[in-house]
């Protein structure tokens, strides 16, 4: 081959590895390697106050240390009316090469506060309840049926007490708490019945099979079932193709609206940076409200 056709060859081949690099340079590598821009308030044990996330047990678990994370905004006042998004948290044990960590306690919930900006809604930690215990399961579910149980008495409270308004009640979760929006807020026709929509991050009830009851897709798409036509909006580290394709399959009649975030992380940290997504997701729910 002439010499200049190998030069011709040698420039091409630069260009396409400058470009290359550039490209692989420019993709998002560790979420953690991002600003936050918002801080999730620690839990207190005072009363409920605007502001405030504080403690709170339901009554008949005064002898337990079962309890959930209720965060009031800042403009509360107890004649208005509310929006709640009621939260579940991942499996506590969890830890990966790139930091991610899931220690699976209540007050580690984020999603609710970043998809607010904590202002406008009333948000709520949730426990997986082991009665067995008196304690919150920290791994999968404790007592499915008492954790549902425990949901609705909550929800209740909250619309009764602090002007809930039970027809904007949203339902997240990360991880373990995604699963729980379907295995746990699906489980029954009346806790079904609670929610305007749901926003679950990080893997979807049915997907695959775990090692509990009834997490295969047939229980799952029962499950899904009770959802009707109601919105979730589904998230999922790099791609949601997995949920997509289960979900093309179930024959539901749910409004899907599915969104990647663009970084390899298993985390919901993602609520608290300036990120498009977040964004997106906070105009999904207000459009949700709108309707």
């Amino acid at each position: 081959m002439p010499v200049n056709q190998w030069m011709k060859l040698f420039v091409l081949f630069l260009t396409l590895h400058n470009v290359t690099s550039r490209l692989y340079a420019s993709e998002p590598v560790n979420i953690h390697s991002q600003p936050n821009d918002l801080q999730v308030p620690g839990v207190l044990k005072i009363k409920p106050l605007p502001g405030k996330r504080v403690w709170q047990q339901n009554p008949g678990f005064e002898q337990t240390e079962i309890a959930h994370a209720l965060y009031l905004p800042p403009d509360w006042k107890p004649e208005n009316k509310y929006p709640v998004i009621m939260e579940y948290p991942g499996n506590g044990g969890f830890s990966n090469a790139l930091n991610d960590v899931s220690t699976g306690r209540v007050q580690d919930c984020k999603l609710g506060y970043g998809l607010s900006a904590g202002k406008g809604m009333i948000w709520v930690s949730l426990p997986f309840v082991d009665p067995n215990t008196g304690k919150h399961a920290l791994k999968w579910w404790g007592d499915p049926a008492a954790t549902a149980d425990y949901c609705k008495q909550t929800v209740a409270r909250i619309c009764r007490e602090f002007g809930g308004d039970p027809e904007n009640v949203f339902l997240t979760g990360f991880s373990r708490g995604a699963i729980a929006c379907n295995y746990i807020g699906l489980r029954d026709d009346e806790i079904a019945a609670l929610w305007k929509g749901m926003l679950p991050h990080s893997h979807y009830d049915g997907v695959r099979k775990w090692n509990y009851p009834d997490s295969d897709a047939a229980s799952a798409r029962k499950r899904l079932a009770r959802l009707g036509r109601r919105p979730q909006f589904i998230t999922q580290e790099k791609t949601t193709r997995a949920t997509e394709d289960y979900l093309k399959n179930s024959e539901s009649q749910g409004q899907f609206t599915f969104m990647a975030i663009p970084y390899p992380n298993h985390s919901d940290e993602w609520v608290l940076k300036d990120f498009p997504e977040r964004a997106r997701a906070r105009q999904w729910l207000a459009d949700c409200l709108k309707n």
